[in-house]
Protein backbone atom coordinates (compact mmCIF):
# COMPACT_ATOMS: atom_id res chain seq x y z
CA UNK A 1 0.00 0.00 0.00
CA UNK A 2 1.39 3.43 -0.94
CA UNK A 3 1.46 6.46 1.41
CA UNK A 4 1.26 10.05 0.35
CA UNK A 5 3.53 12.75 1.71
CA UNK A 6 3.67 16.29 1.75
CA UNK A 7 6.20 18.60 1.36
CA UNK A 8 5.85 22.63 2.07
CA UNK A 9 8.46 25.63 1.19
CA UNK A 10 8.08 29.22 1.66
CA UNK A 11 9.42 31.19 -1.14
CA UNK A 12 9.51 35.05 -1.08
CA UNK A 13 10.52 37.26 -3.70
CA UNK A 14 13.21 39.96 -2.25
CA UNK A 15 13.82 41.83 -5.84
CA UNK A 16 10.83 44.77 -5.22
CA UNK A 17 13.32 47.91 -5.56
CA UNK A 18 10.28 49.98 -5.19
CA UNK A 19 7.87 49.70 -8.09
CA UNK A 20 6.97 46.43 -8.26
CA UNK A 21 6.86 44.89 -12.18
CA UNK A 22 5.95 48.37 -13.49
CA UNK A 23 8.83 47.71 -16.05
CA UNK A 24 10.55 44.65 -16.56
CA UNK A 25 13.56 46.09 -16.06
CA UNK A 26 13.19 47.84 -13.09
CA UNK A 27 13.08 44.60 -10.53
CA UNK A 28 15.43 41.84 -9.55
CA UNK A 29 15.36 37.97 -10.01
CA UNK A 30 15.78 37.14 -6.57
CA UNK A 31 13.83 35.32 -3.99
CA UNK A 32 14.40 33.48 -0.54
CA UNK A 33 13.92 29.72 0.28
CA UNK A 34 12.29 30.09 3.77
CA UNK A 35 11.32 26.64 4.91
CA UNK A 36 10.63 26.75 8.39
CA UNK A 37 13.12 25.83 10.70
CA UNK A 38 15.85 25.89 8.53
CA UNK A 39 18.50 28.17 7.23
CA UNK A 40 17.04 31.03 4.47
CA UNK A 41 18.77 30.32 1.02
CA UNK A 42 18.99 33.33 -1.20
CA UNK A 43 18.42 32.69 -4.54
CA UNK A 44 18.36 34.47 -8.53
CA UNK A 45 17.54 33.96 -11.56
CA UNK A 46 19.79 31.91 -14.08
CA UNK A 47 22.43 34.02 -15.32
CA UNK A 48 21.38 33.21 -18.63
CA UNK A 49 18.81 35.24 -17.44
CA UNK A 50 20.52 38.04 -16.03
CA UNK A 51 20.41 36.90 -12.75
CA UNK A 52 23.48 37.00 -9.55
CA UNK A 53 25.38 34.35 -10.99
CA UNK A 54 26.74 34.05 -6.68
CA UNK A 55 23.58 32.96 -5.93
CA UNK A 56 21.45 29.34 -5.86
CA UNK A 57 18.93 29.31 -9.18
CA UNK A 58 16.52 26.66 -10.01
CA UNK A 59 18.37 24.79 -12.33
CA UNK A 60 21.44 24.49 -9.52
CA UNK A 61 18.76 23.43 -6.96
CA UNK A 62 17.23 21.02 -9.23
CA UNK A 63 20.55 19.75 -10.24
CA UNK A 64 21.62 19.50 -6.91
CA UNK A 65 17.98 17.55 -5.22
CA UNK A 66 18.94 14.58 -8.02
CA UNK A 67 22.35 13.94 -7.79
CA UNK A 68 21.52 14.27 -3.19
CA UNK A 69 18.77 11.99 -3.67
CA UNK A 70 21.23 9.06 -6.01
CA UNK A 71 23.73 9.71 -3.43
CA UNK A 72 21.40 8.99 -0.61
CA UNK A 73 19.72 5.97 -2.32
CA UNK A 74 23.49 4.98 -3.28
CA UNK A 75 24.83 5.18 0.34
CA UNK A 76 21.43 2.75 1.44
CA UNK A 77 21.86 0.43 -1.30
CA UNK A 78 25.69 0.28 -0.64
CA UNK A 79 25.11 -0.29 2.77
CA UNK A 80 22.16 -3.06 2.45
CA UNK A 81 24.42 -4.89 0.10
CA UNK A 82 27.55 -4.88 2.68
CA UNK A 83 29.28 -2.36 0.71
CA UNK A 84 31.61 -0.04 2.69
CA UNK A 85 31.91 3.85 1.42
CA UNK A 86 33.73 5.69 2.78
CA UNK A 87 33.56 8.56 0.82
CA UNK A 88 31.02 10.22 -1.91
CA UNK A 89 31.68 13.16 -3.91
CA UNK A 90 29.42 13.93 -7.12
CA UNK A 91 29.83 16.88 -10.07
CA UNK A 92 26.84 15.52 -12.25
CA UNK A 93 26.59 17.59 -15.45
CA UNK A 94 22.82 18.36 -16.73
CA UNK A 95 22.11 19.70 -20.43
CA UNK A 96 19.96 22.04 -21.58
CA UNK A 97 18.07 23.95 -23.73
CA UNK A 98 16.52 27.66 -24.47
CA UNK A 99 14.29 28.03 -27.18
CA UNK A 100 14.12 31.79 -28.58
CA UNK A 101 11.14 32.46 -26.59
CA UNK A 102 13.35 31.99 -24.03
CA UNK A 103 12.01 28.68 -22.47
CA UNK A 104 13.73 25.82 -21.33
CA UNK A 105 13.93 22.60 -20.41
CA UNK A 106 16.69 20.41 -19.56
CA UNK A 107 16.97 17.42 -21.97
CA UNK A 108 19.59 15.10 -19.74
CA UNK A 109 21.75 14.87 -16.70
CA UNK A 110 24.68 12.82 -15.99
CA UNK A 111 25.88 12.13 -12.46
CA UNK A 112 29.65 11.59 -12.15
CA UNK A 113 30.12 10.32 -8.40
CA UNK A 114 33.70 9.37 -7.53
CA UNK A 115 33.45 6.44 -4.50
CA UNK A 116 35.68 5.52 -2.21
CA UNK A 117 35.35 2.24 -0.88
CA UNK A 118 36.85 -0.06 1.60
CA UNK A 119 39.63 -2.41 0.07
CA UNK A 120 37.92 -5.54 -0.56
CA UNK A 121 34.72 -3.88 -2.51
CA UNK A 122 32.77 -5.91 -4.96
CA UNK A 123 33.59 -3.21 -7.44
CA UNK A 124 31.27 -4.95 -9.63
CA UNK A 125 28.32 -5.02 -7.28
CA UNK A 126 28.81 -1.52 -6.19
CA UNK A 127 28.61 -0.12 -9.78
CA UNK A 128 25.26 -2.57 -10.68
CA UNK A 129 23.92 -0.37 -7.77
CA UNK A 130 23.54 2.31 -9.90
CA UNK A 131 21.22 0.57 -12.22
CA UNK A 132 18.81 0.10 -9.20
CA UNK A 133 18.70 3.68 -7.59
CA UNK A 134 15.75 4.63 -10.10
CA UNK A 135 13.57 2.22 -9.09
CA UNK A 136 13.64 4.91 -5.74
CA UNK A 137 14.77 7.87 -5.77
CA UNK A 138 11.85 10.41 -5.66
CA UNK A 139 13.17 12.97 -7.58
CA UNK A 140 15.10 10.74 -10.81
CA UNK A 141 11.26 8.94 -10.68
CA UNK A 142 9.63 12.61 -10.86
CA UNK A 143 11.72 13.93 -13.59
CA UNK A 144 10.74 14.11 -17.67
CA UNK A 145 14.35 13.28 -19.26
CA UNK A 146 17.11 10.44 -18.83
CA UNK A 147 19.15 10.31 -15.83
CA UNK A 148 22.72 8.62 -16.41
CA UNK A 149 25.86 7.76 -14.97
CA UNK A 150 29.18 7.66 -14.70
CA UNK A 151 30.82 6.36 -11.97
CA UNK A 152 34.38 6.27 -10.51
CA UNK A 153 35.83 4.21 -7.79
CA UNK A 154 38.83 4.57 -5.44
CA UNK A 155 40.00 1.57 -3.25
CA UNK A 156 41.37 2.99 0.39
Amino acid sequence: MTKTHQYTTRVVWTGNTGQGTQSYKGYTRTWDIAVPGKPVVPCSNDPLLGGDPTLMNPEDLLLSALSACHMLWYLHLASTAGIVVTGYEDQPLATGESAPSGAGRFLSVTLRPQITLQAGSDLARADAIHHDIHNYCYIARSVNFPVSFEASYNIG
